[in-house]
């Protein structure tokens, strides 16, 4: 198994694509379609003997551009079947349109979340800018708990929703060890955005608590993310990323505390400040996540795009588990 960086100027950190030889050549993640990452990518590949003409499957851990914007480039040099998580999958073929293609999509939210205008501005014309996807894919499509053989490994999918819809680690044994390669649903250094980087999953942050308390019961010995190093006790990694999310949600009660009713970009701008590019996106996106669990635990009311906090003093360590 190697693992391949490529370069990414356009989102967190260099990309992970995992390669894997044996009766079969198998890739985990693709990277984004630019041409410096294409390049990264064949000279990675040709380090292994290996060309886009050679690869026989490609397991996709979710739809975001760049971890499957270069799959159909592979599938069309050599047939190579591409499988994503059934709620990933029509993104990924270009069934359907992602936030970042549909226009209208874009005005909901934004009108929603109260974005102002220079800020809306900045994100429209970095949207439009970034022609990410890369070619149509033929996808076969699976669900969690599906199984399978890899060059005699068994690959079981673990649907772990939240950074997005379709989100799936693959784990499987070697060695005596249980790894899993987990995208992005925990990385060593960031913690994976919530709310904004796939807006069609309801309950954003409660999928992803969900999704947390799953990775800390499989309890891997490492898993292989798809931005930087691995991470060698995703157990405990998947704990601090509960421990943000806990302080998270205090801070943007303590935010309707001292502010009183306000509107998904205003608590942005308290946690968050100044945001540029992809991240005023994703900025109002975590806020967003934060207040949808607060109102889901009735601890906030939503009045048309604000939202006023209906309990004094709420216990916020009540509304996550301590797995």
């Amino acid at each position: 198994m190697e693992r391949i960086r490529l370069g990414n100027s356009v989102f967190e950190g260099k990309n992970n694509v995992y390669l894997l030889q044996g009766e079969e050549t198998v890739l985990v993640d693709a990277g984004v379609a630019t041409e410096p990452t294409r390049t990264d990518l064949v000279d990675g590949l040709a380090d292994y003997g290996v060309e886009f003409a050679d690869v026989d499957r490609i397991f996709l851990t979710h739809w975001h551009n760049d971890h499957s914007g270069l799959a159909g480039e592979i599938q069309q040099a050599g047939g190579a079947t591409v499988y994503a998580h059934e709620a990933d999958a029509a993104l990924i073929s270009g069934e359907e349109s992602s936030l970042l293609e549909e226009r209208s999509r874009q005005q909901e939210m934004l009108e929603a979340w109260q974005l102002p205008e220079k800020p809306r501005e900045e994100l429209l014309a970095f949207l439009e800018g970034s022609e990410l996807r890369g070619e149509n894919v033929d996808v076969t499509p699976f669900t969690g708990g599906d199984t399978f053989d890899v060059n005699g490994m068994t690959f079981e999918s673990v649907h772990l929703p939240g950074h997005a819809a379709g989100l799936t680690a693959f784990a499987f044994e070697r060695e005596g060890r249980r790894e899993a390669f987990v995208g992005d649903a925990i990385l060593p250094k960031y913690t994976p955005n919530v709310g904004g980087a796939d807006v069609r999953v309801a309950a954003p942050l409660e999928k992803y608590v969900d999704s947390l308390v799953e990775i800390v019961a499989r309890d891997w010995d490492r898993a292989l993310p798809g931005h930087r190093d691995p991470i060698d006790d995703p157990a405990g990694r998947a704990r601090e990323i509960l421990a943000h999310h806990r302080e998270r949600t205090a801070n943007v009660v303590d935010v309707l505390e001292r502010h009183g009713a306000c509107d998904v970009w205003t608590v942005s701008h308290h946690l968050f400040g100044e945001l540029e590019t992809i991240h005023i996106l994703h900025g109002p996106g975590e806020a967003f996540a934060h207040l949808d669990h607060l109102a889901r635990h009735g601890i906030v009311e939503r009045d048309g795009t604000e939202y006023r906090l209906v309990v004094d003093d709420p216990d916020v360590d009540a509304l996550f588990p301590s797995p």
